[in-house]
């Protein structure tokens, strides 16, 4: 069976993810299935706006299936680097869809949830949402267009793609991954009206009438800090700035950027320099794409999947175990290693 539930009400398409006792991580096949339905409703002309959402209580989605990914870590990876391919395929063809895409992120939205979401027009944020690129933290790299998205908006998005801290909905609207928060209570209601609508002119009038004020979150209220240490060129410098500010905040954040992957940390920041002076969000998949298939060959990548979602001990064994045993040769070799990213970006028509 389908672990996407598509349907259709009026003029609007509903893709719903529907892996709920797994926090709707993401399979190839969910993928393949949410890809198909999504063209059919950008080629379909009575549909005039797509609703998404993730079924179960506790989350939109949580991400790519990493357990799936630790399983293959001793057999053929062939499989997720196709899953990667066409997850990062279908982040740009959300990006670029021409008819409202309203995306509800209640709940957990990390890692994969965010390249199905932040690349939308119209993304909603609840009070519960709890939303997070937490890619180093288990040897890896913000992905799925990460780059792209946490560079646009200062200090803020880049320190989340260091850390992997989790965010509130109003971090999330400042770092520019969400639009609109609503009360969850309202949450029924919203979307029975959205998917009776006739007009896509309709729904930016929708959201606007169960809008509620933002605030400053954890993150926004130190967004000059942030803006100021990750400026620097190097995590040393980043994690030093840090320390030197002396507050508890600043303090708090160096121990949390210096307790993740030191080859993920570097990669991480010379991705985040790359996607600044990118032209465009392809670019930046394209890079994640090559990257990612290069950490498949890694030590630390299989190590944060153990400690994670394994054995879930949280202590991790990091190989490079320290910055400074990073090389610069080596976190280029990850970067532009390997084979040219073959990726297919096809425009809507």
């Amino acid at each position: 069976m389908s672990e996407i539930l598509v349907s259709r009400t009026r003029a609007v398409g509903s893709i719903a993810l529907d892996r709920p006792k797994a926090l709707n991580s993401l399979t190839l096949e969910m993928i393949r299935d949410f890809a198909r339905a999504l063209d059919c409703f950008g080629a379909d002309r009575q549909i005039v706006a797509v609703v998404v959402t993730g079924e179960g209580a506790r989350g939109f989605c949580a991400g790519g299936d990493i357990r799936a990914l630790y399983e293959l870590r001793g057999g053929d990876r062939a499989l997720y680097e196709t899953f990667w391919r066409e997850e990062y395929e279908l982040n740009a063809r959300i990006a670029g869809f021409p008819k409202p895409y309203v995306v509800v992120m209640d709940g957990i939205v990390m890692g994969g949830g965010v390249g199905l979401s932040a690349h939308g027009n119209f993304r909603i944020v609840t009070e519960r949402t709890r939303l997070a690129m937490p890619e180093t933290g288990i040897g890896f790299i913000p992905d799925v267009g990460g780059s792209f998205l946490l560079t646009r908006n200062g200090g803020v998005g880049r320190y989340m793609a260091l850390s992997g801290a989790v965010v509130g909905p109003h971090d999330a609207i400042f770092a520019g991954l969400a639009d609109v928060l609503v009360d969850s209570a309202s949450l029924a209601e919203l979307l029975a009206l959205l998917r009776d609508i006739d007009d896509a002119a309709e729904v930016r009038g929708l959201l606007a009438r169960f809008a509620k004020s933002t605030g400053f979150g954890a993150l926004s209220r130190h967004e000059s800090l942030l803006r100021r240490v990750m400026a620097h060129s190097s995590v040393e410098r980043v994690i030093a700035a840090l320390e030197a500010d002396g507050s508890d905040f600043a303090r708090e954040a160096a121990a949390t950027i210096g307790a993740r992957s030191p080859t993920s940390l570097k990669l991480t920041l010379q991705l985040l320099r790359r996607a600044a002076e990118a032209d465009n969000l392809q670019a930046c998949l394209r890079q994640e794409f090559r990257t990612a298939c290069n950490l498949l060959a890694t030590h630390d990548l299989y190590e944060g999947i153990r400690a994670a979602v394994i054995d879930k001990d949280r202590a991790p064994h990091w190989s490079p175990a320290t910055l400074a045993e990073v090389d610069d040769a080596s976190v280029k070799a990850l970067l532009d290693g390997g084979a040219e990213p073959k990726l297919e970006f096809r425009a809507w028509t």
